[in-house]
């Protein structure tokens, strides 16, 4: 067996995503159970290149877990022969022109989404990685996660028949600040820092909407920002300008209508923080991220409406849990190990820049909805 190392820049390891999904339970991981195996038996072993702005919490953070290889200079460390791959989890403002760096290092680039601020910016990304030859990637965890891998067994299965409806619930209650700490930076609330729910879930929703039911286009949004006046991590208040809340109807390729809430000012009242229930001709499915549930045509029951009369039927009780059927791993490690094998193999890895530019531009054009007030056609975006 060959081991193949290859050296991975993490830049905003310090921060929650890039800490705690891509270092710790995805390459870390990676690293405890073996290394990505190849066909060839060659084993893809991570070395992670810890970089940040605090030169503090990087010494910590690496002591922590027996790393030594970490710095504050980014230019130095995509100079280095052994460092392949630049992966970007910082904010959303900063993440456009380390990528450039990236790009003219002749590094493979993987990153958080969004890949930039607007769609331009994010295709003239996609399309100056393409001209350098260097291969790219776009997280899109949920994809890989339980709960939508069942759904898309049950789409792949025929299921649904023909799929009629997505109906989405997203969010949850992101304390202000005052009298207890909010779980969220106080930057996601702040339009001048690229904060905001649409610029943060929409490409997420985009590449649900479009990998598991079809290509979203048109879009109408209407969007809220509920909590005006919140409470940083200094303690000091401060004005919320960007949007805490946004209510939207995607339109499908193939009829299918997609409603989905995304809210930080909503409590939960379901079994998982996002839900999507998928409505078809043969039956339906709610999915969260773990969990799936079913009922079938042919057991479906035949509720009357009868506002005179209390409801007796325990309606929860009649949809069946689809089985997990395989061991499902982490959804930011599975991905990892895809994007891993397709620089080092060759292997095909569909969400790259392109894909993460989609994203971005869906955002945008949620926003522009909402701000005219109307549909909005998506255009097909192509490099």
């Amino acid at each position: 067996m060959t081991r193949r190392s290859i050296g991975i820049i993490v830049n905003g390891v310090t921060g929650r995503m890039g800490y705690r999904q891509h270092l710790v339970r995805s390459l870390l991981a990676i690293r405890e159970s073996g290394g990505v195996a190849l066909a060839d038996g060659t084993t893809i072993w991570p070395e992670p290149v810890l970089v940040g702005r605090n030169e503090t919490k990087l010494r910590e953070l690496a002591e922590r877990h027996g790393l030594t290889d970490w710095t504050t200079d980014l230019t130095s460390a995509l100079a280095r022969d052994d460092v392949e791959i630049y992966f970007d989890a910082q904010v959303t403002q900063q993440r456009e022109k380390a990528i450039r760096q990236a790009i003219e290092a002749g590094k493979h680039i993987y990153t958080e989404k969004p890949l930039a601020e607007d769609t331009a910016a994010a295709l003239d990304l996609a399309r100056a990685a393409d001209a350098a030859g260097v291969r790219t990637g776009v997280v899109q965890d949920k994809l890989f996660l339980p709960g939508l891998r069942k759904l898309k067994r049950l789409i792949d299965g025929g299921f649904f028949g023909r799929i009629l409806s997505v109906r989405g619930e997203f969010g949850y209650w992101v304390f202000e600040g005052d009298w207890q700490p909010a779980q969220r930076p106080s930057w996601n609330y702040r339009a001048e820092d690229g904060g905001g729910i649409v610029v943060d879930m929409f490409p997420h929703w985009h590449y649900v909407l479009e990998e598991l039911f079809g290509r979203v286009t048109a879009v109408s949004c209407v969007t809220a920002t509920h909590v005006p006046e919140r409470v940083d991590e200094a303690g000091r208040p401060y004005a919320a300008t960007a949007d805490d809340a946004a209510y939207a109807t995607f339109e499908l390729d193939g009829g299918v209508i997609a409603q989905i809430n995304s809210s930080w000012a909503v409590r939960v009242y379901r079994d998982e923080l996002v839900e999507f229930q998928v409505d078809g001709t043969e039956g339906s499915a709610i999915a969260g991220l773990r969990n799936c549930r079913v009922q079938h045509r042919a057991v479906t029951p035949k509720p009357v409406w009868n506002p005179d009369l209390p409801a007796t039927e325990d309606f929860r009780a009649q949809w069946a849990e689809v089985p997990d059927n395989e061991d499902f791993d982490n959804g930011f490690k599975v991905q990892w190990e895809a994007y891993l094998r397709h620089v080092v193999a060759g292997e095909p890895f569909r969400w790259d820049f392109l894909a993460g530019a989609r994203g971005v531009q869906l955002a945008e054009l949620g926003l522009r909805s909402a701000r005219e007030g109307g549909r909005v056609e998506v255009p097909e975006l192509r490099s």
